[in-house]
């Protein structure tokens, strides 16, 4: 007597491509941004705000030959490439673990590292506008007039420099609770901006704040987008460039540590 098995195939899950997983999850995460107008229109508009008082309004003071339209062009596009990174991780992530987002990604098979290259890019689409914004305006209204090759330039460094910090506010995202993390970051990013010479030129500053600057990684990214425009405060573009390097690597570190002590265990 012969007996014959049946063997039933289940067919595996249909899982998206990985790259596709990656598009559709940045595309999400800017369409959540948009749809969050608390963070969006602060996000662009402030810098812009801020340019038109301090870069358009006021001006070179009468008698002075120093170019403030252009100077706060550059360090206002510092602090608002600084404010987009900052804000979309440091107080997304910290909002997004409070209400479980982060262990439900977990179940999905959505790549770890998809989540983070989404709010990355996103960061650097509203450090994009903001860039897009202050230029327009220099140009427009401020009588900024620089070489193409310089507003390229210039343009490059602001949006490089907000690696650094979307590196910092993910840190600042696992190691703040969900409701202390919009004041952590605010306590930060502020102070901070100011002392290092993006609201007003640094010379402008008191000369105990004008000392305290140089240990600031914010005060690196300024001057590196200011040695753009020849108004940088004598610091080498490659010294620059090395500390905000060394920043981003400790960040990774502490966003690294934070992101174990959350999970208990990394994605897998």
């Amino acid at each position: 007597m012969t007996t014959s098995t049946t063997i039933t195939t289940v067919p595996a899950p249909d899982v998206a491509p990985r790259g596709r997983l990656y598009l559709l999850e940045a595309r999400y995460e800017w369409l959540k941004a948009l749809r969050l107008p608390a963070y969006s229109v602060p996000t662009v508009a402030f810098p812009l705000v801020f340019y038109c008082l301090f870069g358009l309004a006021f001006g070179p003071r009468a008698g002075s030959s120093f170019p403030m339209a252009t100077y706060l062009l550059a360090t206002y596009g510092v602090f608002g490439v600084i404010g987009a990174s900052l804000f979309g991780f440091g107080v997304g992530v910290a909002v997004e673990r409070g209400q479980g987002w982060m262990l439900l990604k977990r179940a999905t098979p959505m790549p770890p590292a998809a989540y983070f290259v989404a709010k990355t890019a996103m960061a650097l689409a509203f450090s994009l506008a903001i860039v897009v914004g202050l230029f327009a305006l220099g140009a427009g209204l401020g009588g900024v007039r620089l070489p193409t090759a310089t507003w390229l330039s210039l343009a490059g460094v602001l949006l490089s420099g907000a690696i650094p910090f979307c590196a910092f506010g993910l840190a600042l995202g696992y190691l703040t609770g969900p409701n202390s993390a919009p004041a952590i970051v605010n306590l930060i990013f502020l102070p901070m901006a100011f002392a290092s010479g993006l609201w007003f030129p640094i010379q402008a500053l008191p000369e105990w704040l004008q000392a305290v600057a140089p240990w600031l990684p914010f005060y690196y990214f300024g001057q590196l987008a200011l040695h753009t425009v020849d108004l940088a405060n004598g610091v080498p573009p490659g010294r620059a460039v090395a500390v905000l390097a060394a920043f981003t690597a400790v960040s990774l570190a502490a966003a690294r540590w934070g992101y174990r002590r959350d999970q208990g265990k990394t994605w897998g």
